[in-house]
């Protein structure tokens, strides 16, 4: 699949996120406050800077993608035993109080663990593989990681080990279901995916 059929296939497949955007925007940090503290604070920490590795950093985070994602735990579209209980008692409205919250946090900065592996992460997130056609990550999620609005999620200053099960998991394709990352996943080797997960945890 080349680099202009995988980009129209992303568009295509997050188009739908606008309208969860738009639904985002109607949130109220306040009452998402509460509620994070409540519920997602134990994991995600009480300003969505994780503590752990395990658990992904949401400070700063695209409100559009955390609803659309706690849909997706909620539905059993996306899987993992612990979300699905959380997010199973989320109304609509609660999720986007909770992604006002956390998009409205400032992310902490990370530091890549290895840092032998930055440079090959660097020319992998901007340049890609050519020879197995794996796009530059840039090209979507931007040159500092901050992503698209209403398309592409924020990947800077998120935790190496996070980056790298969720690759792990596309190129698996049975937790996380994404027809471009989980092409995109595919082609690349465990040392990319290792390398390119320590050069994203840096971006600021």
């Amino acid at each position: 699949m080349n680099h202009k059929l995988l980009l129209a296939l992303a568009a295509a497949t997050l188009a739908g996120s606008v309208s969860a955007q738009s639904l985002a925007n109607t949130g109220d940090p306040a009452k998402g406050k509460l509620i994070v503290q409540q519920v997602c604070a134990a994991c995600h920490g009480a300003d969505g800077n994780s503590g752990s590795s395990m658990y992904p950093t949401l400070a700063g985070q695209h409100p559009a993608y955390i609803v659309t994602q706690l849909k997706a735990f909620k539905s059993g579209t996306r899987k993992n035993p612990i979300m699905l209980g959380m997010a199973s008692t989320l109304a609509d409205g609660d999720m986007q109080n909770v992604a006002a919250y956390f998009s409205s946090q400032t992310p902490k900065a990370q530091e890549a663990a290895d840092k032998t592996l930055l440079e090959a992460g660097r020319k992998l997130y901007r340049a890609g593989n050519p020879v197995t056609h794996v796009p530059a990550c840039m090209a979507c999620h931007g040159p500092a990681g901050a992503g698209i609005p209403d398309q592409f999620p924020r990947l800077g200053s998120q935790h190496s080990d996070y980056v790298l099960k969720q690759l792990n998991d596309f190129k698996a394709g049975t937790d996380r279901k994404n027809t471009v990352m989980s092409d995109v996943a595919s082609r690349m080797s465990d040392a990319e995916m290792k390398a390119v997960a320590e050069y994203i945890s840096g971006l600021r």
